[in-house]
């Protein structure tokens, strides 16, 4: 595998299993759905952003595509993207123990996290300022790491949703532990080398 495309797969999974982490309204369904109805209604929740996400990504691309030629206006989207991935990464630093919600009577767990993640600002900025900016440039390195990008994020992403579920369903101390304190203390980490990478790029545009 080319260094690019590998630098991109990293990416992608880095970025996808902070955002699966990450304290937030859909890591609590998962819990939620999971605790109350069991691991199998909060893997249904996990799987949500499959449904959502495609639109999202597809306006961003939009938009963005249509500023290649306007490096001023990337250079600002790109130090915004550092502030972004900043309060993600202090988000990580700093994250409680995830707390469920008290379920509901009726699963409908699909539904719910569809709703939940189309209401939740995260994927809206997360896409127009870190996601897209950086699939443009595995775009620019082939087919293959625009493709790779986004299997490795959205597999990390899913992936760690799911295992929170089957975690939340049959050892939901692990949710407390060290080790999970841990894990999101050394993703907190990587989204701040990728925030000085977004800044350095913002800066060069720029200036």
């Amino acid at each position: 595998m080319p260094h690019d495309t590998l630098t991109f797969c990293l990416a992608g999974a880095s970025l996808g299993l902070s955002a699966g982490l990450a304290p937030g309204p859909l890591l609590s369904l998962v819990l939620a759905q999971s605790l109350g109805h069991g691991a199998r209604e909060g893997v249904k929740v996990a799987v949500s952003p499959l449904v959502t996400d495609a639109p999202i990504v597809l306006a961003a691309w939009l938009v963005l595509s249509r500023l290649a030629g306007r490096p001023a206006v990337l250079g600002l989207i790109a130090l915004a993207g550092a502030c972004v991935l900043t309060r993600y990464a202090w988000d990580c630093l700093h994250a409680p123990a995830p707390a469920a919600d008290a379920p509901a009577k009726a699963p409908h767990s699909l539904r719910r996290g569809v709703v939940a993640n189309f209401c939740n600002p995260h994927p809206y900025l997360f896409w127009t300022t870190v996601g897209m900016p950086t699939l443009l440039a595995a775009a620019g390195k082939g087919p293959a790491a625009p493709v790779l990008f986004l299997a490795t994020f959205y597999g990390a992403v899913v992936g760690v949703k799911i295992l929170v579920a089957v975690l939340a369903g049959r050892f939901r101390a692990f949710l407390a532990s060290r080790a999970y304190r841990l894990l999101m203390a050394g993703l907190g980490l990587s989204l701040l080398a990728f925030a000085a990478v977004f800044a350095r790029q913002g800066y060069t545009m720029l200036f």
